[in-house]
Order: structure tokens, then sequence, then C-alpha cells
């Protein structure tokens, strides 16, 4: 009895959820937000097909593959974590994703899309460009080993030796991170979601600032918070990426559906921290 009243309390507060009726596109937002609508207006000037739009947060639980069942879109459309943690159970349709840390190339062949993380010769590059040799970085094998070993291989080319430490659960970060003291020259935090909590980026920038070696990071915002660099993705163009992407699927032909770098970046540096560091500014 208290199930049924609490499933009419939910049929009234929360919103029905959109029928597609044979739209093309089931676009999932994970919340509202601004990143997420400067990268869908990316997506529309170059997807313009007819669509649906569910935002997540505006239920307490969405049956992506149910609905995908009922409405039958030909695409799903994924924007941010928790769209993609729904819609992994779909094989209908190929499902396109973008603005995730979750995505990575160990997805099934109907889910991909375009990651967040700038191909590893970019950060390289920055590296050579600061001088620094030895870099420390954290992974977890499941979600960024297939990248991590990208970035060894290229690593040679540029001179800079990775120090890579595989991190399968959040909080054993600290205890790895005290074992780098002394043996690296710069950290690389990559947008890695086991790797990436408040603890972790406060403890990564603390480390940085006692250290004495730059922070290099995947997003601006953490410059404010002692930082050195940032490269920056263009929101806005991962989801022309993105577009283009379910505008190959809408016209047919494999349903496979690739996990493709960001193609654009934006280097961002905190030259006060630098100049502490004696480095070089690039």
């Amino acid at each position: 009895m208290r199930a049924f009243a609490l499933f009419l309390l939910l049929a009234f507060c929360l919103p029905p959820l959109p029928c597609a009726q044979g739209a093309d596109l089931l676009i999932l937002e994970s919340s509202r937000s601004q990143i997420y609508s400067d990268a869908l207006r990316g997506f529309r000037s170059e997807c313009r097909s007819s669509e649906e739009t569910v935002h997540l947060s505006d239920y307490a639980e969405v049956d992506v593959q149910r609905l995908v069942k009922e409405e039958r879109p030909r695409v799903v459309v994924a924007v941010g974590d928790r769209a993609l943690a729904a819609s992994r159970k779909v094989r209908e349709v190929p499902v396109v994703a973008l603005l995730s840390l979750s995505l990575n190339r160990h997805a099934p062949d109907s889910v991909g899309g375009v990651a967040m993380t700038v191909p590893p010769r970019e950060y390289l590059k920055l590296f050579h460009e600061l001088g620094v040799k030895r870099v420390g970085v954290f992974y977890d094998p499941q979600k960024s080993g297939q990248y991590l070993k990208r970035a060894q291989q290229e690593a040679r080319q540029e001179g800079v030796s990775l120090v890579a430490e595989p991190l399968r659960n959040p909080r054993d970060l600290q205890g790895k991170l005290a074992r780098m003291k002394g043996e690296i020259d710069a950290l690389w935090m990559l947008p890695d979601a086991t790797v990436v909590t408040t603890v972790n980026m406060e403890a990564l920038l603390l480390f940085s600032m006692t250290e004495n070696v730059p922070a290099v990071s995947f997003a601006s915002h953490y410059l404010k918070n002692g930082a050195a660099a940032a490269l920056d993705i263009d929101p806005f163009d991962i989801g022309t990426q993105a577009g283009e992407l379910a505008c190959s699927l809408l016209k047919g032909g494999s349903q496979h559906v690739p996990v493709l770098d960001p193609r654009k970046a934006q280097l961002k540096i905190n030259e006060s921290v630098l100049r502490k560091l004696h480095l070089r500014v690039p």
C-alpha cells in the first residue's frame, strides 16, 4: 500500500515522459547545463533530423531500453555520464555519446561517440615545450588503459617518460601519490572517472604545489586552483563531431559506432605558476 501511494505521488509530481512518435533521434541529457546546451547547438548545426529530448534529471528513473523499444528512434544521443549509463543496454539502435567521462573504446560496437580526452600527442607536445621529462599519471585500466597505451607509444618520440600508475579504486590515490615524490617532474590529470573525484583532484593539486611539479589538466577551471596548464575541449565542436557521426548513421551503412578523439583543443596556462616553477611558458 505504501509503494502504491509512492507511485501515485511520483505520477503527480513528475512530468510525463515525452512520446518520441517516430522521431529519428532520441536525445538524452543527463541534466540541464550550459555545457550540454553548447554541445547540442553544435550537434544540431550538423544533424537536422526530427528529435525528442528527455532530461534525465527531471525523473527519478527512466527505462531507456524500454523507451527505445516502444518509440523506435533510429539513433540515441547520450549527453553526459548519466545519459550514457542509462543507454548502455540499448542494442536495437546505435548510441552516440558525448561529454561523458565513461566513454571508452571497450564499449559495445553499437555504443560510441566523441571522447573527452584530447589526443595524447597534444599533451606530449606540451610536456616537451615545458621541458619536463618524467610525467606521473593515474588511470583506471578499464577506462583509460587503451589511451595510456597510445600515450606510452608516442611518448618516446617526444622524449617524455610516463610514470603511469593504475588506479582501480578512487580511495587508493593518496597512497600511490605519496610514492611519486621525487620520481616525477610533472603531473598529468586525465579525465578518467575513477581518478576524477573532488577529493582526488584536491590531492593532486596539493601535491603539485607542495612538491613543486606542474599539474597539467584537461579543464581550465582547475587553473584557478593551482594547475599550471590545461588543454580545454570545445563543447560546440564536440557537438558538431557527434552530429556528423549521427548523420552518417542515419544515412545507413555500418551500425558500428566508433569512439573518436575530440579534434579541437585550446591551451590555457597559469603564468604565475609556470614562472614560480621556473618553467618555459609555451
